[in-house]
């Protein structure tokens, strides 16, 4: 309001009352509300008015793109649903042509059935508007209203004056999007809605959108780019207690009214015991982006095998450093997991529990010593295509950086060779799949190594014991950062049975360390065997 002029841009308060006044035509078609007058609530008046009432200097409208990402049950559907209709009916634009989008045409029905509901109940709108198969049309200004096919491939020759996408976070790339915005260029002022929860995937075309609109809010993009862009995002912020009802309203605006209290406190609460839930709750019902579709590990049990949630980087190695010196000579069994080509490699110890003194309150506890190498190059990238921290961990000593831009098994090989030096390293367990020379040159060498599979046959005992460990708190990994993130990655596959192991493909980011935890930990595990105690005396039998 105070610098729009001198950009350009001009508040029409008549404009946005028009938008919003056209909701009271509305009616609700489902549930309590059918049937009652489309009563904007105060967020939906905001984004509806923001949305029609900016113009330019022109008199054209401000918004090319609208992004909106709140909590389910907040009534996204209908609202935009209720756009759709106003840019058909009472946009002002002769043969208008709106679409309703979405990954599947069942998905984009939802909101086009969603408006042909509301345009039946209305006397206002059913005079004006003729209903036929996937069809509303205002004959006498060639305009229609379609739910559109998601195969990208057959939008080519779209005049789009407006689209409506819904749940953005499915879509799987960009492609549809991306259509639609090319297929405006013939129009005053078309409009793109995107309305959606959050998703999980950091590089989808959700993500990307989401990023955008926060730096746009934030005032980090250029004016020109930013200023065509509108952007409304309810969440719970950084550091909330997702638990507490007091934050709940923040990423549902509705609460109250379309959100019922009780039905999402159960839900909640549910997800408290539940770890598996925690994701999607969070995501769904709290617009949290999260890190994968289904955390396996709850990060707040992770971080007590660790030091205290205040303890700095330089603490953390301080007491990584102190362990080493402890446990110098001890029996340990090592999980290595390389990368390709450019990624993260990692390589651990893990040390079985042990009645010595000396280590303390650790000395029931498996403890894990962590160490991982990037590229030199790969660093730099990651940074800053990803925000993960690879160059702060490695100015802390967490992680290595080896030279050029691919992984270095020479220097990798040299740095397991001085640990195996240092420590009784019984069996180094390996996937053959990406080991290549390195293994030939450490059977030289005279390590013990073991080829580990990564099926279901092999990872699932360790895994599941990890779990146990974990929430048993008996696994002590001192609050390795980069450990940490990789566990916070971690999403699991199932198996007919009912077993798990860690699934790389929809984990969403790296999660080495926890396959190189679980490769030594399969390995530890027989240990009891050999010793004439059977391992199901520990965890008892799992099915495969």
């Amino acid at each position: 309001m105070k610098t729009g002029p001198s950009r350009g841009l001009v508040w029409d308060r008549a404009a946005a009352l028009h938008a919003i006044e056209f909701f009271s035509h509305l009616r609700h078609s489902t549930g309590e509300w059918a049937g009652q007058p489309f009563d904007l609530q105060p967020w939906q008046q905001f984004v509806v008015g923001s949305v029609f009432g900016w113009q330019r200097a022109d008199g054209l409208r401000r918004f090319r793109t609208a992004y909106v990402e709140v909590a389910r049950k907040n009534g996204k559907s209908a609202l935009l649903a209720g756009i759709a209709l106003y840019a058909l009916v009472a946009d002002g634009e002769a043969g208008a042509h709106v679409y309703a989008a979405a990954t599947t045409r069942d998905q984009a029905r939802i909101v086009f059935g969603e408006a042909e509901r509301m345009v039946a109940a209305s006397p206002a709108l059913s005079t004006r508007v003729t209903r036929t198969v996937n069809n509303l049309a205002v004959l006498p200004t060639a305009s229609w209203f379609r739910p559109l096919s998601a195969d990208a491939s057959k939008m080519d020759g779209l005049n789009v004056h407006f689209a409506a996408v819904d749940e953005v976070h499915e879509h799987p790339g960009p492609e549809i999007i991306q259509k639609l915005n090319t297929a405006t260029g013939a129009r005053r002022q078309p409009l793109i809605v995107e309305i959606t929860t959050a998703g999980h995937d950091r590089h989808s075309v959700c993500r990307q959108h989401h990023e955008f609109s926060v730096k746009a809010l934030e005032g980090t993009l250029p004016q020109e780019t930013a200023d065509p862009w509108f952007a409304f995002i309810a969440t719970i912020d950084a550091g909330d207690d997702w638990t507490d009802p007091k934050v709940w309203i923040k990423a549902n605006p509705s609460l109250g009214v379309t959100v019922k209290p009780d039905d999402l406190k159960r839900q909640i609460d549910e997800a408290r015991e539940m770890p598996a839930q925690q994701n999607a709750i969070r995501r769904l019902r709290l617009n949290e982006w999260t890190e994968q579709v289904t955390r396996w590990l709850d990060m707040e049990v992770w971080a007590e095998g660790g030091l205290s949630a205040t303890a700095g980087g330089a603490d953390i190695a301080r007491e990584l450093s102190r362990l080493e010196r402890l446990l110098a000579g001890r029996e340990c069994y090592g999980g290595l997991d390389l990368a390709r080509v450019n990624d993260l490699s990692a390589f651990l110890l893990l040390f079985p529990p042990t009645r010595d003194a000396a280590l303390g309150s650790l000395a029931e506890k498996w403890i894990v010593l962590s160490r991982f190498w990037v590229p030199e190059e790969d660093i730099r990238r990651r940074a800053r295509r990803d925000r993960v921290p690879y160059d702060v961990w490695r100015d802390q000593g967490f992680l290595v950086a080896t030279p050029g831009n691919a992984t270095d098994f020479a220097f990798i090989e040299a740095e397991i060779l001085e640990l195996a030096g240092r420590f009784d390293l019984r069996e180094l367990s390996y996937d053959r799949t990406f080991a290549g020379e390195i293994v030939q040159h450490l059977e030289d060498e005279g390590i013990n190594l073991v080829q580990f599979g990564q099926g279901f046959l092999s990872m699932a005992a360790p895994t599941a014991e990890l779990e146990r460990l974990a929430v048993s708190r008996l696994l002590w990994h001192g609050g390795h950062p980069v450990l940490r993130w990789n566990a916070s990655n971690v999403a699991v596959r199932h198996d007919p049975a009912g077993n798990i192991k860690p699934d790389k493909e929809r984990s969403s980011e790296r999660i080495d360390g926890i396959v190189a935890l679980c490769n030594a930990l399969g390995r530890a595990m027989l240990r009891d065997e050999s010793a004439g105690r059977s391992v199901y005396q520990a965890r008892g039998p799992m099915l495969l």
